[in-house]
């Protein structure tokens, strides 16, 4: 996938479970460490892209689940961590984030929780799928009532929707109890609308992409460890942390691929239960 100057180039990272303390570790994973290296490799391949004019990315879209222990400290280190790559990055909260603290905290003119933004034809539309306290998900009324205002406030711009939990089921009956509880009704409005052409959600720890009639649905790798697809009971994967590139065209069309780190995770500590 090439970075085309006539199209909108969106780096997404989720899923990134920073720890309170710097070297920290989930399930023996440093996660702020591939986290890094996540960021620092995106940014790397991008600039060396031989017949690219614009090396960098327009967006960074991260996805939830940004903190595994939200608190000041986790917050500030991943703004921090953003902040020099001088890209405007829009965060969307997942189940394990403390909303308000990162509204609070990312909070600047370039990191921020926006839910609109407006860049050439296109419109980004962030919804908020968390529970407070529960692991699940589900689009509050307001949520939906904003979504269909945007879509009908603009509707001469192609739209891409960002959620951090997944509204398609993943063949993992554990992960799909915690699929959008009324994904449907998300269904409904964007079926009415045919300027949305792309909904990316986190959360799933793998890889999703499926096209339907009218739009593509994505799935997000996480930025540290993976889950195991289609596993019937909670298990976690060596596959290697990754980020998912999308470019978005003036004529709606949409290209995406899933890039990795090399090598696997050998210091995986692997677990029955979740985390």
């Amino acid at each position: 996938m090439m970075n085309n100057p006539a199209s909108i180039s969106i780096l997404q990272l989720s899923d990134s479970h920073i720890m309170k303390e710097p070297d920290g570790k989930l399930l023996g994973i440093n996660t702020e460490h591939y986290f890094h290296a996540c960021l620092e490799q995106a940014f790397r391949l991008s600039s060396r892209q031989a017949l690219a004019e614009k090396p960098y990315f327009d967006l960074i879209l991260f996805t939830g689940d940004l903190a595994q222990e939200p608190c000041p400290e986790s917050y500030r280190r991943i703004l921090s961590s953003l902040e020099p790559y001088r890209t405007p990055c829009i965060c969307l909260p997942g189940n394990h984030d403390d909303y308000e603290l990162m509204q609070r905290v990312l909070n600047t003119d370039k990191v921020n929780c926006r839910k609109q933004v407006i860049l050439d034809n296109w419109q980004l539309i962030s919804l908020n799928s968390q529970i407070p306290g529960e692991a699940g998900g589900r689009l509050a009324e307001e949520e939906l009532a904003f979504l269909e205002e945007c879509l009908i406030k603009i509707p001469d711009r192609h739209a891409l929707i960002a959620v951090h939990h997944h509204l398609l089921e993943t063949k993992s009956p554990w992960m799909d109890a915690m699929i959008i509880e009324n994904s449907q009704e998300l269904l409904a409005i964007t079926a009415k609308y045919p300027q949305v052409k792309v909904i990316t959600t986190g959360h799933i720890h793998q890889v999703m992409d499926v096209r339907t009639s009218t739009l593509r649905i994505l799935g997000a790798p996480s930025t540290c460890f993976q889950f195991t697809p289609e596993a019937p009971d909670f298990s976690v994967s060596e596959t290697a942390p990754g980020y998912r590139l999308i470019e978005l065209y003036a004529d709606g069309q949409v290209e995406s691929e899933v890039v990795r780190l090399p090598g696997s995770l050998p210091e995986l500590r692997s677990i029955t239960h979740g985390y």
